[in-house]
């Protein structure tokens, strides 16, 4: 058995597990599966980059030595944000490898991988593991290989910086909560170059799992003490590869993932979005915008859903998960700037919108936030429960036990509705909802809740955590 799995965004598990033969050996099967479909021939280049992790350079150096033991040109980019690697993937028409375990501990890294046209679907996953079984590897050349190098952040940078404007955000002090995200210096370079002035904060030389989905006690913390002692009209950061951020307020109240995607939909005047099913119910409100795709949790699912909603007429297409990554599925155009389509969940590009949208407004954050009449939506997780511990306990929720599913939410009315799209959601008796699921990067359950008022939302996350834990803790 191996912790080595695909999951809502690539190839993820244990640094034991993956160092080595693993990622050599998966890197290979990934250059074979684009030889064999003519996407890199002899020569062609595969540009590399890595988060922060301490395993990262090791892995990268591996996945390089695989990329040129595949008669193929590892470019390496060094540290670098997901979205920027993407985006040099996309303009250079050349395959990429992101060597990054995100948001999850120091002891876990993966392996985002990218056609010249973007990220890998459901299929290529299988096809990558087809191949890798195929080609049966035992060993890892020990001779190193010496790549080619690429400056990805320049473009990066300006991809932003002419989209918005040089004075897009005069006037805003803006704390950057750095802690070990590899993007924390060019999003205060982007920030400055904007008109804001960054204040840096929390900088770590140690990684630390920020995330997105399931905040620490600590980072809560920490945004409400630096907001008390300073002046600042926003706190922003993203978890360790950049590609999802996190936008408190003024006073450092950090604001749901799924809200920061429906103010930067809006800024952009999306005419679709496209979101998995633990976003918001609210954003199925009408009027809201023209036309909701509800998806599965996952970055190959929401790309998917954004493919049929340009199919089916819509011109700007934006999408975004509950953890606040977003993807740009069409290119925009606003105030005469033109921004290119980037269907990659990115930090950068909603962190700027929902802070022009402030500068725009005049107005506060948190009265921006508010303006979006959200139900209270809160998430957390039970770390260390396998997924064959989650998928037992939902399928007793679903169908095996309708007693115990109508006890267990008894003091809510039961259970009016089930949905079965990606874990188990349901709605309960008085309207509000629960929504387990397995993680499909770590071996965790994520216990999701909404409710009309705060005090009765985390009274529900308590109750829905607690009958996990008990639940899970008696399984075999």
């Amino acid at each position: 058995m191996t912790s080595l799995k695909f999951g809502t965004s690539g190839l993820r598990g244990l640094v034991s597990e993956l160092v080595g033969l693993p990622a050599y050996s998966h890197v290979r099967a990934f250059c074979a599966m684009i030889a064999e479909d003519g996407a890199a021939g002899p020569g062609g280049e595969v540009l590399i980059g890595r988060d922060l992790r301490s395993s990262s350079p090791l892995i990268a150096a591996q996945c390089a030595r695989a990329v040129a033991d595949a008669g193929l040109v590892p470019v390496d980019c060094g540290a670098v944000p997901t979205p920027a690697l993407a985006l040099a993937s996309l303009q250079g028409r050349a395959p990429a490898i992101m060597v990054t375990g995100s948001h999850i501990p120091d002891d876990r890294n993966g392996l985002k991988f990218y056609r010249s046209q973007g990220e890998i679907d459901k299929a290529d996953e299988g096809r990558i593991l087809a191949h890798h079984a195929v080609l049966n590897l035992s060993a890892v050349p020990a001779e190193a290989a010496t790549p080619d190098s690429l400056d990805a952040l320049s473009a990066y940078r300006a991809r932003y910086v002419d989209f918005f404007g040089p004075a897009a955000l005069d006037g805003l002090t803006v704390g950057v909560y750095q802690h070990s995200a590899v993007g924390r210096d060019v999003l205060c370079e982007i920030l400055a170059a904007l008109g804001a002035n960054p204040v840096a904060l929390g900088r770590s030389d140690r990684f630390i799992p920020v995330d997105t989905e399931a905040l620490r006690p600590e980072d809560v913390a920490l945004a409400a003490g630096w907001a008390r002692g300073s002046r600042l009209d926003a706190i922003v950061s993203t978890d360790g590869d950049a590609d999802r951020p996190l936008v408190a307020d003024e006073a450092g109240r950090f604001l749901r993932g799924d809200l920061v995607g429906a103010l930067t939909a809006g800024f952009l005047g999306a005419d679709a979005i496209v979101t998995p099913v633990t976003s918001n119910s609210a954003l199925d409100r009408p009027g809201l915008f023209p036309k909701v795709v509800r998806t599965r949790v996952g970055s190959p699912y929401v790309i998917a859903g954004m493919a049929q909603a340009a199919a089916g007429g819509a011109t700007r297409v934006v999408g975004f998960e509950a953890n606040g990554g977003v993807l740009l599925g069409s290119d925009v155009e606003r105030d005469g700037r033109s921004l290119a389509a980037l269907p990659t969940r990115d930090a950068v590009l909603p962190i700027l919108a929902v802070l022009t949208g402030v500068a725009e407004a005049g107005a506060s954050l948190s009265r921006l936030a508010a303006d979006r009449k959200f139900a209270v939506a809160l998430s957390d997780r039970l770390q260390e429960v396998p997924q064959e511990k989650t998928a037992t306990l939902i399928a007793r929720l679903d169908a095996e036990d309708p007693a115990f599913r109508n006890a267990s939410f008894a003091a809510h009315g039961g259970v009016a509705a089930r949905d079965r799209r990606d874990g188990l959601r349901l709605t309960l008796g008085d309207g509000n909802t629960v929504h387990l699921r397995a993680s499909g990067n770590a071996p965790e359950l994520r216990v999701y809740v909404e409710a009309m008022d705060g005090d009765a939302a985390r009274a529900l996350l308590r109750e829905g955590l607690d009958l996990a834990r008990e639940a899970t803790a008696i399984l075999p």
